[in-house]
């Protein structure tokens, strides 16, 4: 039976990849532990794949995924997820930064009980160009998700296996994975303070826009768990209130032209009103987001789409 399982994205990394499985290898092996480490090849364009494929040939615990192009961080580890064995699933980046000698901690605490463990680099180094964004993203995050987390953003987490088999993501999800696994019904989530190395080799292949990303990505998910089941309550609620809003508009300036009609007085054609057309358009769009609910409860009863990566090839997997 398999302990662990470590899920590693690669990108451009083949410098750090000899250092890092052999400091994952001795870890394991100081502490007893039957282990894997799936190391997921993103679409590199260095040699990272020709170095994986050494170095699995020497260590069977040494498991390859080749992309055949970069999808990104949340399809590598969507990819390692559903093919991890391990009773605990640990997630670190490539870098060296994440520092593998975390991972006993981490696995005791998921043995403990918990569902999900998030690193917390509470000393980073990183420049400050990383660090305000960070936490500012940190905390709009807290505030929507109600998950007490330092750090979203940090590579390096837990998870019991049953976690990792029932979340599906993409995009830039993988920062909200514990916010995936609370609405999956796994809410025990922890958090611990790691050890942050400062990058060895190379660069960070991170820029600003990540962010932006990152912020559309959480309001996506946010809409997707309050609505993903049952899409008529968003869209027909907004539909429901337009087309009202322009009802009751257009139903006052028909009252309002008979009225001074009945009494003899003066009054504009309706059509000569803006606010008619402003009524005329609430209830066009009411209608829309009414057909747009109807869609959408169709499409909910479709299956799952299928995963948006492609593998090239694979090692060490047994089938």
């Amino acid at each position: 039976m398999t302990q662990i399982s470590v899920v590693v994205p690669v990108f451009n990394e083949e410098e750090s990849l000899p250092e890092l499985t052999h400091w994952i290898s001795r870890v394991m092996n100081a502490h007893g532990f039957s282990y894997e480490v799936i190391l997921i090849n993103d679409g590199s364009t260095d040699r990272s794949w020709e170095v994986i494929q050494q170095l699995s040939a020497s260590n069977a615990s040494l498991k390859g995924l080749n992309f055949t192009r970069n999808y990104g961080k949340s399809a590598a580890l969507d990819a390692g997820f559903k093919r991890a064995v391990g009773d605990v699933v640990i997630t670190m980046d490539a870098d060296l930064q994440d520092s593998p000698d975390e991972i006993p901690g981490l696995f005791a605490m998921v043995s403990d009980g918990l569902d999900v463990v998030s690193g917390w680099k509470k000393e980073r180094h990183d420049p400050i160009s990383k660090t305000i964004p960070s936490k500012f993203f940190n905390g709009v995050t807290r505030w929507i998700s109600g998950i007490q987390l330092h750090d979203f953003n940090c590579g390096l987490k837990a998870y019991r296996n049953k976690v990792v088999k029932n979340i599906h993501i993409y995009g830039e999800m993988h920062r909200y994975i514990p916010l995936l696994a609370k609405w999956n019904g796994f809410p025990k989530i922890g958090e611990k303070v790691v050890q942050h190395q400062a990058r060895k080799y190379g660069y960070s292949k991170f820029g600003i826009e990540r962010f932006l990303n990152g912020f559309l990505d959480l309001i996506s998910v946010s809409f997707v768990h309050r609505y993903k089941k049952k899409p008529m309550h968003f869209f027909g609620l907004l539909g429901t209130l337009s087309f009202l809003t322009g009802f009751i508009i257009t139903a006052w300036l028909i009252f309002e032209k008979i009225y001074g009609l009945s009494k003899g007085l003066k009054v504009r054609e309706i059509v000569d009103q803006p606010l008619f057309f402003l009524a005329l358009v609430a209830i066009i769009i009411g209608v829309q987001l009414f057909v747009t609910g109807f869609i959408a409860e169709l499409m909910t009863s479709n299956q799952a789409k299928e995963a948006e990566y492609k593998i090239d090839e694979e090692i060490n997997f047994d089938f």
